[in-house]
């Protein structure tokens, strides 16, 4: 998952938006079979997505296939699996119960498509239902195939009854902001990126850049998109520039060289484990050792 900064939900029942998406330069495409596509275009849209996966891949190609509680998310993997996705994207899960369940559907279709097993990896959307909310630290070594986990702000709300998700100015509500710090930390105990969710806004390529900023500080090291003029943004923001580099590498090199020392000093600043800890995740993510 490393430099996946990127990702671009495109609807999956659309061949004009498929093309335009493989050009935006994002590290990966989430090929959306869920709430973008109208019950009645499902079955369309799953062709198109098994053609979209049979071309070339100028990035990554994700499926956001439906719940596993609605009698289309079969169908989706029937359809999909053979075309060797590089994920799934899971959207409602309760907790890791629904990844386990989820592999066993993957593994099984894999095998009868002749493809490796366990090479399509899974995200969950992990903060969409109210049992989700109590399932988030579930999230760990429960399927060798999570690679992310990202949260969202829209389906929560609706399904606790409430009528917003962010306050009048602009601020996230409790609820919404207690399960976005709960994803980053789950993300950190599964030891997996955690992807922040989409700003709706995609005009505001301003407030786009503030809210994947302040993101990134707390954590995320990623971001998902809905319209292909965020994705320029996000990658941007979330790639680590030359100076955050050279900083992190001297942490690394300074750590390496005194082997056994908890404590170091650089540039006049005490350094301790969680600094270095820091130093790899930015090097990891920049591509780099």
């Amino acid at each position: 998952m490393s430099r996946l900064r990127s990702f671009l939900f495109v609807p999956g029942d659309s061949e004009k938006k498929l093309a335009k998406g493989m050009g935006t330069g994002a590290d990966a495409l989430i090929l959306d079979l869920e709430d973008a596509v109208a019950e009645s275009a499902k079955p369309a849209a799953r062709g198109l997505v098994v053609e979209a996966l049979k071309g070339a891949r100028p990035s990554q190609l994700w499926v956001r296939i439906n719940p596993l509680t609605t009698p289309h998310a079969l169908a989706d993997l029937d359809a999909v699996v053979a075309g060797a996705p590089d994920g799934i994207v899971i959207p409602k899960p309760d907790s890791a119960a629904d990844l386990v369940a989820l592999d066993a559907l993957l593994t099984e279709r894999e095998a009868a498509a002749g493809l490796p097993p366990r090479g399509i990896r899974v995200m969950p959307v992990a903060t969409e239902t109210p049992a989700s909310v109590f399932g988030l630290g579930s999230y760990g070594p429960t399927t060798p195939r999570l690679a992310a986990l990202t949260w969202g702000a829209e389906d929560l709300p609706a399904a606790v009854g409430a009528s917003v998700n962010r306050m009048a100015d602009g601020q996230y509500t409790d609820l919404c902001r207690i399960v976005r710090s709960l994803a980053i930390a789950a993300a950190a105990k599964a030891d997996v990126p955690a992807i922040e969710t989409v700003y709706p806004a995609f005009r505001d390529l301003e407030g786009l850049r503030a809210y994947a900023a302040q993101g990134r500080r707390e954590g995320f090291l990623g971001m998902m998109a809905i319209h292909p003029d965020q994705v320029a943004v996000i990658t941007e923001v979330f790639t680590p520039g030359a100076a955050e580099i050279a900083h992190a590498q001297a942490v690394v090199d300074l750590f390496a060289a005194n082997p056994g020392v908890g404590a170091l000093a650089l540039d006049g600043k005490m350094l301790d484990f969680p600094h270095l800890k820091q130093a790899r995740r930015i090097l990891a993510s920049a591509g780099e050792n």
